[in-house]
């Protein structure tokens, strides 16, 4: 491949949070990059939420201990003098339902609490929340007070205040386990603008055939985010480059999605914004981390089963290795295939002690061009084998075992225990 598409990770390595200043240089990036290839590509805003947290502070006594911490964005606010409660730690949403936890403040030793628990401690009319980040094992300078923001499902059960504290920390607590604390967390609510990036390659033959290649190119705070998302949001690049030269029959979309870290928000603005073409869209292509040096190569299809034969084929064919299921991928892919389009998502997916997101450790460091571009190559020829070809051969339809999995993944149902 002549296009060099790895060497724009390092123009992208930058943090790139969801309607930042930062997310926005990061898209003109994208379309200034889409004209080396005469396509031009143009950017769509939308709205999201944002905060910029005022105070937070975390005080227990008997003993007594002052506890570093960082509040958690729209999660709401104390009163500016805070809140005193009882303290509980809530080890799950079993521990939850038995206890009678009306007006205490609640440690859980997650970064991000699942849906079901938070919306128990909503219903127990819990006062606040201690949240956990990092692990025990890391020096306290090595681990960022930053975690994510509450998402849109939380806080429409309620907001609880909340504030996260370091895994370390909240070891030392637990020891303790002191009776009292108490809590500040003060915020302000705001609305910010993100954007999606969408250039468009108009197909030869099948013009209202459309096949949308989609990537995050979104970070989360503290992150670089060279492994989540910028390898996808190059490697998408590379598929321009190539079906720039190579003029595809069918339409494509390339769609570089802002604010997914949010919550997957670039994507559902989309096909919310485009609702009434969705139809003309026959797949999604979502590529989410790749070329990390140790990792394994999958894809997952949120599709027919068929789509799944069809690459297991492929890569057997060319020798490539790659593991291949249907599922949901929690990523871009996931907002098409809720409105019908049969999607999937590519990734090279690191083993535990290899390659990190969501923290400062997502760097170049532990990406290279080899695997890069094996990746790559593959999605252009599986994509080129379907784009090109006389009758398209996935079926436009979303099975229904992928459709039970879609509302399990949105919260429209719950799993049974």
């Amino acid at each position: 491949m002549e296009y060099k598409s790895f060497d724009l990770l390092k123009e992208l390595y930058f943090v790139r949070t969801g309607g930042s200043e930062a997310e926005k240089k990061a898209a003109d990036i994208l379309v200034e990059e889409c004209k080396k290839w005469n396509i031009k590509a143009k950017t769509e805003e939308f709205e999201v939420d944002g905060y910029e947290i005022k105070e937070a502070k975390l005080e227990f006594t008997d003993p007594h201990m002052e506890i570093e911490c960082c509040g958690v964005g729209m999660s709401g606010s104390t009163p500016k003098e805070g809140y005193t409660g009882k303290f509980h730690y809530i080890t799950s949403l079993q521990d939850a339902e038995i206890q009678e936890l009306e007006d205490t403040i609640c440690m859980v030793h997650t970064k991000l609490v699942n849906y079901k628990l938070y919306k128990k401690l909503c219903e127990k009319k819990v006062k606040g929340l201690i949240l956990c980040c990092g692990d025990v094992y890391e020096e306290k300078e090595n681990v960022d007070l930053d975690p994510y923001m509450y998402r849109v499902r939380h806080y429409e059960n309620g907001k609880i205040p909340a504030v996260c504290v370091r895994m370390r920390d909240a070891e030392t607590i637990l020891r303790q386990m002191p009776k009292e604390v108490h809590m500040v967390m003060v915020e302000e609510e705001k609305k910010n603008v993100s954007h999606n990036v969408v250039a468009t390659i108009e197909g030869s033959k099948y013009k209202n055939e459309i096949i949308a290649f989609t990537a995050h190119y979104d970070s989360v705070s503290y992150s670089k985010g060279a492994y989540d998302n910028a390898s996808g949001s190059t490697a998408i690049l590379q598929a321009v480059s190539y079906f720039s030269v190579h003029k595809p029959l069918r339409s494509l979309k390339f769609i570089w999605c802002g604010s997914e870290e949010m919550g997957l928000l670039g994507s559902k603005a989309y096909v919310q914004k485009h609702i009434d073409e969705m139809n003309q869209y026959k797949l999604c292509i979502n590529v989410d981390m790749v070329g990390c040096v140790i990792g394994t190569d999958i894809a997952r299809c949120t599709s027919s089963v068929s789509l799944v034969h069809y690459i297991k084929y492929l890569a057997n064919e060319v020798g490539f290795p790659i593991t291949v299921k249907q599922g949901v991928y929690s990523s871009d892919s996931t907002s098409f295939a809720d409105q019908g389009v049969p999607a999937l998502s590519f990734a090279r997916i690191a083993p535990q002690g290899g390659a990190r997101i969501h923290s400062r450790n997502d760097v170049l460091d532990h990406l290279d061009e080899k695997n890069y571009y094996k990746t790559c190559e593959f999605i252009i020829l599986f994509a080129e084998r379907l784009i090109q070809s006389v009758v398209f051969p996935v079926e436009r339809e979303i099975p229904d075992n992928m459709k039970e999995e879609l509302d399990y993944y949105t919260g429209r149902k719950e799993r049974k225990e």
